[in-house]
């Protein structure tokens, strides 16, 4: 039975990826290329060193979640990308690779193929995009609806690793398993030779169809581990195809919001989540000012354009020196934007934005509009990254930091 293209490789789904024997492999570009301890890129925005994210509230068990100060940059550069990076950004690329590199150079558990922390089942969080990515690998990796993860199981009789992609609790899975090999501290060698479907309504697995045993070379590759975190939560990889990988096996509340906004699913109860973490991580309002991205709200008033705008309910909000600015593309080339206000009551995190001016514009013409409206935001939740506010005691707005 003939496949097109590299059958193995569409196996890869972004993790372990075979070798290409007897042809040479697209170089990615050098943006995509986390090459360890030297970078290609001259010029680079260096993050600032974040205080250890900690959180009492994981997906399973009792333990703390927690990073130290350098895995943290990692974890806050990887928020709000979408796509598992395919639509990151350059600046967002250049951040991600910075704190890669950070992470690499100072090492993590030594040997980490000989530790028990490898073991387990692994989410996949970022992946870059060399030209060499299949097309499964690019279909299930950049949709965020779907779930992928790893298994890594090396001390049993019969050693494995195993992709898996998560449709939905409804759905089912496809799972990928190879043979894995421990080749030395880092490498695990493997070798692809079954896969399967797993769907909620059949009672038995269905077959994927590809002969494995067929393939020979094409079947093959390696996985180096180059980072792990010496509480076996965060792991960076790099398979033979030069594609890097982050992966956790427990993500944090911030990350469970964002996933659950990308699937449109859970979000209200991702949101408490967050806001019950703040104990742990004090709101500092002065954090208030910036370029943020709404993401998501709660209710989407049936109202005028203006009334949307005013309450910031679509769109990008600015907020510089007790001036509040809100802006909706309603057309290519079409923005409406609403200006006001912003100050602080006495009751600590709630704000008055009192919108006062509006602008239609079109290109280079403006359009004066009306647009009176007294908002109440209370602010429930605040950080580097992640905005959570109440408007007018009953709308929730989550908003992403962009600047």
């Amino acid at each position: 039975m003939a496949v097109g293209g590299s059958p193995a490789a569409r196996l890869a789904f972004g993790f372990v990826q075979p070798s290409s024997i007897g042809r040479p492999s697209a170089s990615p570009p050098s943006i995509y290329r986390f090459p360890g301890r030297k970078s290609r890129l001259t010029k680079r925005r260096r993050p600032t060193f974040l205080r250890p994210i900690l959180s009492s509230l994981v997906e399973k068990g009792e333990q703390k979640l927690s990073f130290t100060d350098r895995e943290s940059v990692l974890v806050e550069a990887l928020l709000g990308i979408q796509g598992r990076g395919r639509a990151a950004s350059p600046m967002q690329l250049q951040d991600v690779e910075f704190a890669v590199e950070t992470l690499e150079s100072i090492g993590g558990l030594p040997d980490p193929t000989s530790s028990s922390m490898i073991e387990g089942c692994w989410q996949l969080i970022f992946t870059t995009r060399p030209g060499t990515a299949s097309p499964i690998q690019r279909t299930f990796v950049g949709v965020d609806f779907f779930k992928i993860y790893q298994e890594v199981y090396l001390r049993t009789d019969d050693p494995r690793v195993s992709n898996i992609v998560r449709f939905s609790d409804e759905i089912g899975e496809l799972k990928v398993e190879a043979a894995a090999t421990i080749k030395d501290g880092k490498r695990i060698l493997f070798q692809f030779d079954r896969a399967a479907f797993s769907f909620k309504f059949l009672p038995i697995k269905v077959p994927y169809p590809v002969p494995f045993r067929l393939l020979g070379d094409e079947a093959k590759g390696w996985l180096d581990t180059t980072y792990l975190s010496r509480n076996g939560n965060l792991r960076i990889s790099r398979g033979n195809k030069g594609t890097t990988f982050v992966l956790q096996k427990t993500i944090e509340p911030r990350q469970r919001l964002l996933s659950a906004i990308s699937v449109g699913a859970g979000v209200e109860e991702a949101v408490e989540e967050v806001i019950s973490s703040q104990k742990l991580v004090k709101i500092k309002p002065e954090t208030l000012g910036g370029e943020w991205q709404l993401l998501w709200t709660s209710q989407l008033e049936n109202e005028s354009w203006s009334s949307v705008a005013a309450n910031g309910l679509k769109g990008l909000q600015i907020i510089n020196d007790g001036r509040l600015e809100n802006f909706v593309n309603l057309l290519p080339g079409l923005k409406m934007c609403a200006n006001g206000s912003l100050s602080k009551t006495p009751d600590g995190g709630v704000y008055i934005a009192r919108m006062d001016d509006g602008v239609i514009r079109l290109g280079a013409l403006g359009f004066p509009l009306k647009i009176e409206a007294d908002i109440e935001m209370e602010l429930l939740y605040i950080d580097n990254k992640i905005r959570i506010t109440r408007c007018n005691g009953s709308t929730l707005l989550v908003h992403l930091r962009l600047k």
